[in-house]
């Protein structure tokens, strides 16, 4: 067997040393912006773009607690995912990493990203309860129109003939306020915990916003898209999750995640 010289163990290791150099082992900056939209049935993840320019892509990942484990769930090329693989009235936690065309992964997202999504549904009709006391309440819990004296009716709808105003009255122990003009339901993302009517009615504008706790401690609401003599027409959301404000965009904390499903 030939001996290897000094000299040459020396150029051997320098020619294997020489295969890594021009690799890329830098990983990406972690994803930054990330917040979530509360939705029927999914939750819509969105966040500002890495500017890397060996940028591949995004993972996703999830848990059902803030801290601990999160599990990949997806990924994706664009700044937003839609998770449609959830629950109405269970909460998810979310986390967003990045990685580059050579595998190199970043690590997650600082925000505490969570939601709880919840049904909604539009253009519900309801008629004045003074004429059509069948037609003119709703109940949330179930999604549809009762009458405005149901034991289930959280509210219900009334219009005044003589001055053309349209009004939403509540049941015993349901409270309700106007949230002003939005452009849609979905500028709504939290529920407050004080201004609620002292007066149990709100007067309905086309555009504007209202929010409702029901008596059993459930928060929903509804934006007015349409009024008429004796009708109102509405877009809702109800969420099923008891005493759940819901703030989609979590509050901004870092948070210690640990990641699984690589």
């Amino acid at each position: 067997m030939r001996k290897v010289g000094l000299i040459g163990i020396t150029m051997l290791l320098m020619m294997l040393g020489g295969c890594d150099e021009g690799i890329d082992t830098t990983p990406p900056f972690k994803p930054k912006g990330v917040r979530s939209i509360t939705g029927d049935g999914q939750i819509i993840l969105v966040w500002l773009a890495n500017q890397e320019p060996d940028l591949s892509g995004y993972y996703i990942y999830r848990n059902d607690e803030p801290s601990g484990y999160f599990e990949r769930i997806g990924a994706t090329s664009d700044t937003f995912f839609i998770d449609r693989d959830v629950q109405n009235g269970h909460t998810y936690y979310y986390a967003v990493s990045a990685f580059d065309i050579h595998g190199n992964e970043s690590e997650l997202s600082d925000e505490l990203v969570f939601d709880t999504p919840r049904p909604e549904g539009e253009a519900v009709v309801l008629r004045d309860y003074h004429s059509h006391p069948a037609s003119a309440g709703w109940d949330f819990s179930s999604y549809q129109i009762v009458p405005y004296n149901d034991p289930l009716c959280d509210i219900y709808y009334e219009y005044d003939t003589i001055y053309g105003l349209h009004f939403m009255n509540t049941s015993d122990g349901t409270e309700i306020q106007d949230f002003g003009y939005t452009q849609s339901l979905d500028d709504i993302d939290y529920a407050p915990e004080e201004g609620w009517s002292r007066l149990g009615w709100v007067e309905l504008i086309v555009g504007h916003s209202y929010i409702v706790r029901t008596r059993d401690m459930h928060y929903a609401k509804f934006r007015i898209t349409a009024l008429g003599p004796g009708y109102c027409q509405f877009d809702w959301a109800y969420q099923v999750d008891q005493g759940n404000r819901e703030l989609s965009a979590g509050p901004d904390l870092v948070t210690s995640y640990q990641k699984v499903g690589r």
